[in-house]
């Protein structure tokens, strides 16, 4: 090869869905496979979405560029949705449409930081953020969100690890992998806690919409200062199935918005159009088609909380909420890489092991048991029980004591 490789990028792991996605091609087990691996939803965009999209395509509509910060009744009808949804003050200056919820992750960062400059997560963390900031040379500094048993990080740790050149705190609520839904008061502690130390608290609220609608998830946008600190993520696919679309948002101050433009007409000039014209049909028509959703996760996740107990005694469930589940395994000693492609091979079901979540995570694994009918969860339990009771009795001993 004559050509020479960005040195960054190319030391970066690969893609994590990619990788476990050929686990399951060993199993052995004889039974129906069990995807718990990746976040995407089960069920299709509702009709008339998908009616509505089709004719923006075929009407030409939606075939040419937006403006780069999206089109404009779009970020209007969010700005007013995030308005009334935090009680608070959302304009749509202070928004952007963006080709996903990754991009805005990634967009945010180039505005923020430099090579040499260094972003705080949460341990676990979400692996595309990781991933996104090594490429840039960018540090990474951890602050542990499973130490004291309830999947929340402590705004008391923030400042041991902040320095001259940190420029983010970077949460995740409902968070990826754990599932763990940060109250509004620990919000307001970390925001807090990011004024005092200077830097932007970049809040990814991905799964907002599968929380409880009548509770605001945090009174952040009703502060009159918050367009100098907050920066929020959030997506459309999850909330109308709109992942192979693409169509995010990233709502913060006017300086950081202008940088974004700048980051996106370089990267993909635009959110795609017709993702953005499904997504405000959604915002317009979908809320009781949305509220079903929510309440179809909701029933999923409390068959997961009931299966687990019930039918695999020997994982504990850490934090669940929203489309994932956290679990303590029982095997002391293996890593938790091993016990992943031991249960895609010998079981059929697919996990991801928390090692692909940063350091300090062997003893872990995430369920993304929203892909899978709540009808499931119970065999994937088993199936995960099973498993345990098959290898050495050592590793469930040492477990349970």
């Amino acid at each position: 090869m004559n050509y020479k490789l960005n040195q960054l990028a190319a030391a970066v792991a690969p893609p994590p869905i990619s990788e476990s996605a050929g686990w399951l091609a060993g199993n052995t087990s004889g039974l129906a496979p069990i995807n718990l691996s990746q976040a995407v939803p089960s069920y299709a965009p509702a009709p008339e979405m998908a009616e509505h999209a089709a004719r923006c395509l075929t009407d030409g509509t939606a075939t040419l560029y937006t403006d780069i910060l999206g089109i404009a009744p779009l970020r209007e009808e969010l700005a007013s949705h995030m308005s009334a949804a935090y009680a608070g003050k959302v304009g749509p200056a202070d928004v952007a449409i963006t080709a996903g919820c990754n991009a805005a992750f990634c967009q945010t960062i180039l505005a923020l930081a430099a090579p040499g400059d260094n972003v705080v997560l949460t341990t676990p963390w979400y692996f595309n953020h990781q991933m996104w900031l090594d490429m840039q040379g960018i540090g990474i500094r951890t602050i542990s969100a499973t130490g004291g048993g309830t999947a929340l990080p402590d705004p008391c740790n923030l400042k041991a690890v902040c320095d001259a050149r940190t420029r983010a705190l970077v949460l995740i609520s409902p968070n990826n992998p754990t599932g763990a839904i940060y109250p509004p008061e620990l919000l307001g502690r970390f925001y807090e806690a990011c004024q005092q130390a200077g830097i932007a608290l970049v809040l990814d609220e991905t799964y907002k919409d599968f929380l409880d609608p009548t509770l605001p998830p945090h009174g952040l946008y009703a502060r009159p200062d918050w367009r100098g600190t907050l920066v929020q993520l959030f997506s459309f696919s999850k909330s109308y199935a709109l992942t192979g679309q693409r169509v995010g948002s990233l709502i913060a101050g006017p300086e950081l918005v202008s940088t974004v433009e700048k980051v996106q007409d370089c990267i993909t000039i635009c959110a795609p159009h017709v993702g953005q014209e499904a997504a405000l049909y959604g915002l317009r028509h979908l809320d009781d088609w949305k509220a079903g959703k929510r309440r179809l996760m909701a029933q999923r996740l409390d068959a997961m909380y009931q299966a687990f107990p019930a039918h695999a005694p020997a994982y504990e469930v850490v934090s669940a909420g929203a489309f994932f589940a956290y679990l303590r395994h029982p095997f002391a000693g293996r890593s938790a890489r091993d016990v992943a492609i031991g249960l895609a091979r010998d079981a059929g079901v697919l996990t991801l092991p928390g090692s692909m979540f940063g350091p300090g995570q062997e003893q872990y694994l995430r369920l993304a048991f929203a892909n899978v009918e709540a009808s499931l969860m119970d065999d994937a339990a088993r199936r995960l029980q099973d498993y345990a009771l098959r290898q050495d009795a050592a590793p469930l001993a040492a477990a349970s004591g």
